[in-house]
């Protein structure tokens, strides 16, 4: 239980600074009492302003639980993915995800669209879209038979993300006045505000998460190899599908919103590995949940290190993730831990 308990402290306290910071200051208590006062039973004396309250629930609250969302699916891809493919430099994108969902987002920048609710959610269907479209033609490529081999899926991902990328670039090259725009959305980030995003992704992110937490033992047979885990009775192509999918499914999801956010899916399941070891009944929950924390704190540090200025999600998770994956890897370098 200490880990869980730990994890959802962490995640508590990130959520809680980050609904609280912003150009209007709200307190760490005053949050909670905010959030409490909505709670039936709990009564408190309403001693704040009524605005600190509107931009809280209006605002910042979707955004925070937004960005958790996304922290949460990426970091249960990640695990999932590494688990399948046994491969500790897995990450959500390793199929081509992210190229066929920046191939789409392109695309829906490049043509004028009206600003009705239709046409703000216009980018996020797209990239949607061209995830899942990318990943099927991808799954199609390395299927033989009933199956897909795992090194000709990560090739025909690599292949299949490199064409999707050269095409985006070709794009914005030819739409200089939507560059700025796209290369904002690559680089991670969270334009559409209000309750309807976290509305739209909630139930694909959600649903995908429990399948794969559902699958944990599995992943933990798979480790021994294909050929001994059909031995002990696993249906290991229909696993890897089911698998497949909903990580695949949750990963699209989050990138429709959230734009291309590395590192996360990567880092996440590594240091949970190594604190609490390899065990997808503990690693994929706790992946899960250092997910959403460690989005959140990168937000944090995005909206305050240059303020009033906000860096993208995308840019802060690069320049933390990578030191601390080489660190990672140079004291683990001696050990066995995968």
């Amino acid at each position: 239980m200490r880990p869980y308990i730990l994890s959802l402290t962490l995640l508590t306290l990130a959520l809680i600074f980050s609904v609280g910071l912003g150009a209007v200051y709200i307190a760490p208590l005053e949050v909670i009492r905010i959030l409490l006062s909505r709670l039936p039973m709990i009564q408190f004396t309403r001693d704040w302003q009524e605005t600190s309250e509107i931009i809280l629930f209006n605002i910042r609250l979707p955004r925070t639980l937004l960005i958790a969302l996304t922290g949460a699916a990426l970091g249960g891809s990640g695990a999932s993915y590494q688990g399948l493919f046994r491969n500790p430099l897995a990450d959500p994108y390793l199929i081509g995800i992210a190229s066929g969902a920046g191939l789409g987002a392109v695309i829906a920048m490049s043509i004028e669209f009206p600003t009705t609710l239709l046409g703000l959610f216009t980018v996020p269907i797209a990239a949607f879209v061209g995830a899942l479209i990318t990943v099927a033609f991808v799954y199609n490529i390395a299927r033989v038979g009933k199956s897909a081999n795992i090194t000709t899926l990560i090739l025909a991902g690599v292949a299949v993300g490199s064409f999707a990328t050269a095409l985006t670039t070709f794009l914005m090259l030819r739409s200089q006045e939507q560059l700025r725009r796209a290369l904002g959305w690559l680089l991670g980030g969270f334009a559409l505000g209000g309750w309807l995003p976290v509305i739209a992704l909630t139930p694909y992110i959600v649903i995908g998460l429990i399948i794969l937490i559902l699958f944990a033992r599995p992943l933990n047979v798979l480790q021994f190899g294909d050929d001994q885990a059909q031995q002990m009775g696993l249906n290991v192509d229909r696993v890897k599908l089911i698998v497949i999918v909903a990580a695949s499914l949750t990963t699209a999801a989050a990138v429709a919103f959230s734009g291309i956010i590395g590192f996360v899916g990567l880092v996440i399941p590594h240091v949970i590995r190594l604190l609490w070891g390899p065990d997808y009944r503990r690693l994929l929950p706790l992946s899960i949940i250092g997910g959403a924390a460690m989005l959140l704190l990168t937000d944090i540090i995005a909206r305050t290190i240059i303020a009033p200025q906000e860096l993208p999600l995308g840019i802060v998770t690069a320049l933390i993730g990578a030191p601390f994956f080489l660190y990672l890897l140079r004291r683990v370098k001696q050990e066995m831990y995968w």
